[in-house]
C-alpha cells in the first residue's frame, strides 16, 4: 500500500525523488562484452564529418606510431561499406579462427587488425548491406574476434553521424575520440556536427587532428596552404579542444599506403599527438 501511495503521488522526475519506487530504473548499459580471451585496455575513436579528409591513413600511422612505442596496438575497421585499413598495411588472406573466436591478421610490426575485406572472396566485392546488419558486424568486430592483450586500439569509423558511429560509441567502451578534418572553411560546420553528437553521446572528444594542412615546397621547403586559411585553431577554441596535430600532404605517404607499406613511413608530425594520447590514458 505504501509503495502504491508513493506511485501516486510520483512527479516522474527521479533527480528530485529518493523513493525506491518501482518506476525507478537505472539505464540500461548498451556496452557489448570484449572477448573473453581479449584484454583491451584503450580504444580510441576516428571519426571525420566527412569523407575523403583522409582519415583511415591516420588511423593507421596512429596506430604504427603507437607501436613504435612499444605498445601491444589494434585497429577495428569499422568502416564496413569503404574498408581501406586491409590495403593500407597489406594485408591479405583469408582470416582463422579458434574455438574461442575469429583471429584477426597481425601486420609486419605486429599490429592485429580486423576488416570486412578479410571475410569476402573477392576484396573488391561491394558491400550493401543494411545498416542494422552493418551495425552487427561492428559489435561482432569487437566481441567475437581473439583480440588478446592490447593496450590501444583504434577503431576507424565511416565518415558521418550514422549508425556505425552511433553503434560503436554505444557498443564500445571508448576513451575518447578524435575528429580528423581538413582545412576548407565548409568543414567547420561539418566538424561541429562531430563535436555535436560526440557530446550528446558522452564521449569525450581527444582533440582534433588536420590532415591535408599544407604541402612543403620541395625546394625551398615553404609551407603552401593549397585548402586556403586553415579555422582549425578557430574550431578547438569554440569547443575547448586541443588540436593533436597538423599533417601535410605528402605525396610519399600516399604512395605507402597504396603499396600497403605504411609501416615503413618516415615521419614526425604524429610522434607529440601519440605520446600524448598514450600519457593521459
Amino acid at each position: 500500500m505504501e509503495n502504491e501511495v508513493e506511485e501516486a503521488s510520483c512527479t516522474h522526475d527521479c533527480s528530485t525523488c529518493s523513493a525506491a519506487c518501482s518506476s525507478r530504473q537505472e539505464p540500461e548499459s548498451l556496452l557489448e562484452p570484449q572477448n573473453k580471451a581479449s584484454d583491451i585496455k584503450h580504444v580510441i575513436g576516428i571519426v571525420s564529418g566527412k569523407g575523403g579528409v583522409g582519415k583511415s591513413s591516420i588511423t593507421a600511422m596512429l596506430a604504427v606510431m603507437t607501436r613504435r612505442l612499444g605498445f601491444n596496438t589494434a585497429v577495428l575497421d569499422a568502416d564496413i561499406t569503404g574498408p581501406s585499413i586491409p590495403k593500407i598495411f597489406g594485408l591479405k588472406g583469408e582470416l582463422t579462427g579458434c574455438e574461442d573466436g575469429i583471429i584477426p591478421k597481425a601486420t609486419i610490426t605486429g599490429i592485429n587488425a580486423i576488416s570486412i575485406n578479410m571475410l569476402l572472396s573477392d576484396d573488391g566485392a561491394p558491400v550493401i548491406w543494411r545498416g542494422p546488419i552493418i551495425a552487427g558486424t561492428v559489435k561482432q568486430f569487437w566481441s567475437d574476434v581473439v583480440w588478446g592483450d592490447v593496450d590501444y586500439m583504434y577503431v576507424d569509423m565511416p565518415p558521418g553521424t550514422g549508425d556505425v558511429p552511433l553503434t560503436v560509441m554505444q557498443s564500445i567502451p571508448l576513451d575518447g575520440i578524435i575528429i580528423v578534418a581538413s582545412p576548407q572553411e565548409l568543414v567547420s560546420m561539418i566538424v561541429t556536427k562531430a563535436v555535436n553528437m560526440a557530446k550528446m553521446m558522452n564521449v569525450p572528444i581527444l582533440g582534433i587532428i588536420e590532415n591535408y594542412s599544407y604541402l612543403s615546397c620541395p625546394c625551398c621547403g615553404e609551407k603552401i596552404e593549397l585548402f586556403g586559411k586553415s579555422h582549425v585553431d578557430e574550431i578547438a577554441e569554440r569547443f575547448g579542444i586541443p588540436v593533436l596535430a597538423r599533417v601535410p600532404m605528402d605525396p610519399k605517404i600516399a604512395a605507402l599506403c597504396d603499396a600497403g607499406t605504411i609501416e615503413t613511413v618516415e615521419t614526425s608530425v604524429l610522434d607529440e599527438a601519440v605520446e600524448k594520447l598514450t600519457a593521459e590514458q
